[in-house]
């Protein structure tokens, strides 16, 4: 199975530091999240029932036509492939690993092409899943490009899958408000720019009889009522995103300047750095393995057949943390100097 970020108990087991000593930046989530308001007691004690107007805020802050809430994307990649007969998918990579490992367990035959090749596949497939902008590497496809594709695929009953997941900063990348188009799914997470990974929700937009079909297949209360509160008031409340996008920018700008200073050129989003094999003058593994050492826990690409081969760099949480990524990059630099 595919290896995640966040996963501070490998850590912990491998290095034997304490958990409470680490700087965990393998993740792409928002260290400054989203304040979780108090929460009423029926929120516990009832079933959570569709919330219409949960589907109505995130409709509204994403510009879905309409959409269904899902226990995280998560639940939504696991559950597409299910959806159809088996077919011919392409994946784009490298990538979120996920998707690809779950049209494969499905019984689907799955193509894995980059960026620059995904065009080149579109007659031969019936489904194509781009992550937009991309997870790990930052790479981004323009909406018009997408929503062509889309026609094409849709032409001959095909889909096209597109997971917005990083796509809050940059919204003018959206093609949500196109999403009740035929044969077109966009993908969206609340766990990333609002900080709240540990809520499980993301939405789905889609044209209607697409997300009757994953409404069934997903079954009667698939969000908790927890969830559905506090993603309610986190999807409305305007003044909180705008302060973020601001601060992410800063955040983002500040973590391409520190890694650039150390000489590893990097790309990516707002929420996280990526910096290839290449990049990194060929020591990734050993890179990964002195950050750890320093008790910065980096998500490492290993070049696996579902991964680049790299380093991800998420935004550390605190002052103190950012010291720390700095002070370690410094010892590597100084442990390269002698």
């Amino acid at each position: 199975m595919p290896e995640h970020g966040g996963n501070l108990n490998d850590a912990v087991a491998r290095f034997g530091r304490a958990r409470g000593d680490w700087v965990d930046v393998s993740t792409g989530i928002n260290p400054a999240h989203y304040p979780v308001p108090p929460l009423p007691d029926n929120a516990w004690h009832r079933l959570p029932e569709v919330s219409k107007e949960l589907e109505q805020a995130a409709a509204a802050y994403y510009g879905f036509p309409a959409c269904v809430a899902v226990a995280g994307t998560q639940a939504a990649i696991q559950a597409l492939p299910r959806l159809r007969a088996r077919c011919r998918v392409c994946v784009c990579g490298p990538s979120y690993a996920e998707h690809a490992w779950q049209w494969q367990q499905a019984g689907h035959e799955v193509i894995r092409a980059r960026y620059a090749e995904l065009e080149q596949h579109l007659p031969q497939v019936d489904v194509m899943v781009v992550v937009n902008p991309n997870n790990p590497t930052g790479e981004t496809i323009a909406p018009t490009t997408l929503l062509a594709w889309r026609e094409q695929l849709a032409s001959r009953g095909g889909w096209l899958i597109v997971d917005e997941a990083f796509g809050d900063t940059v919204p003018e990348l959206s093609i949500a408000k196109h999403s009740d188009l035929p044969g077109l799914w966009v993908l969206r997470s609340v766990g990333k720019f609002f900080g709240l990974a540990g809520l499980r929700l993301g939405f789905v937009g889609a044209s209607a009889n697409l997300l009757a079909q994953l409404s069934a297949w997903l079954g009667p209360w698939a969000v908790s009522g927890p969830a559905q509160i506090i993603a309610r008031q986190a999807l409305s409340d305007s003044a909180w995103q705008q302060h973020n996008r601001q601060f992410l920018q800063q955040q983002g700008q500040r973590l391409r300047n520190l890694l650039t200073a150390h000489g590893w050129q990097s790309q990516g989003t707002e929420l996280f750095q990526w910096c290839s094999h290449v990049q990194l003058q060929h020591q990734t593994e050993a890179l990964w393995e002195h950050f750890a050492q320093h008790g910065i826990w980096v998500r490492y690409f290993d070049h696996s057949a579902w991964s680049a081969h790299g380093l991800r760099f998420g935004l550390p949480a605190t002052e103190a943390d950012w010291q720390r990524l700095e002070q370690a990059c410094q010892r590597w630099k100084r442990r390269e100097t002698t």
